[in-house]
């Protein structure tokens, strides 16, 4: 693999925390949706173990609602054998573009990974890598029954492209490259349009995660991944 390997490795992490969760209250009332505890340890946790797990130790955590709260259980990340920088945002939140573009200097040059930080899976993040001239590669998966159109279709020689066909669910997680952010104003915006602009230049790729994969979106689903967890996942 040598220095290709090398150069499409992601450097950074970041893991997206800022968001309200209202579908969660009354749970999220009081506790950031990150915080909230599945398996015995906070749903965050979860990913940041595993980051570390696959040597990806230095991570960016954004926050706004309750975000102090993230801070002050995690701290600088050493316990956990990580190195976190944290990108604070205004009450209300960037959305996931905003959110990023606002992270931009605390990542790095190199390729970044990016993980929603309400949504769980058994991937794993040391195999995943930043095509050369492609800027962004997402994870895809089987859509789920609250999502059965999907998102992006991909192709056989791994592209992904926003248009008819067998979709499949973006997962959440995807290593992006900063030009895809080049251009772009502050405030507050989605990436899904920076996704599909990227995709008509033929400039995303992806993969097809088969294994478990949970959007961690309503308490049902935090109680669905608590039973799954209990039965030995992890």
């Amino acid at each position: 693999m040598g220095a290709m390997s090398d150069s499409t490795r992601p450097g950074r992490a970041m893991i997206l925390a800022a968001g309200r969760g209202e579908r969660m209250r009354p749970l999220t009332d009081h506790t950031p949706k990150p915080l909230l505890p599945v398996g015995g340890r906070p749903l965050i946790l979860h990913h940041i173990e595993k980051l570390v797990a696959a040597g990806i130790p230095r991570l960016v955590i954004n926050h706004a609602h309750l975000g102090r709260q993230i801070v002050e259980y995690l701290g600088d990340g050493a316990r956990y054998g990580a190195s976190i920088t944290y990108s604070p945002e205004p009450e209300g939140a960037l959305e996931t573009g905003g959110g990023i573009l606002n992270a931009l200097p605390l990542l790095g040059d190199a390729p970044f990974l990016v993980v929603n930080g309400d949504v769980w899976s058994d991937l794993d993040y040391e195999g995943l890598r930043s095509p050369p001239g492609r800027l962004a590669h997402l994870v895809l998966v089987d859509n789920p029954s609250h999502h059965p159109d999907g998102d992006f279709v991909l192709d056989d020689a791994g592209g992904v492209w926003d248009r008819a066909g067998a979709r499949l669910t973006f997962s959440g997680v995807g290593v992006y490259r900063a030009a895809l952010f080049q251009g772009c104003g502050g405030g507050a915006f989605p990436l899904a349009p920076l996704l599909r602009g990227a995709m008509a230049r033929g400039q995303v790729s992806g993969e097809h995660h088969r294994g478990q994969w949970l959007d961690i979106g309503t308490p049902q689903r935090l109680a669905q991944l608590e039973r799954l967890l209990g039965g030995g996942g992890g």
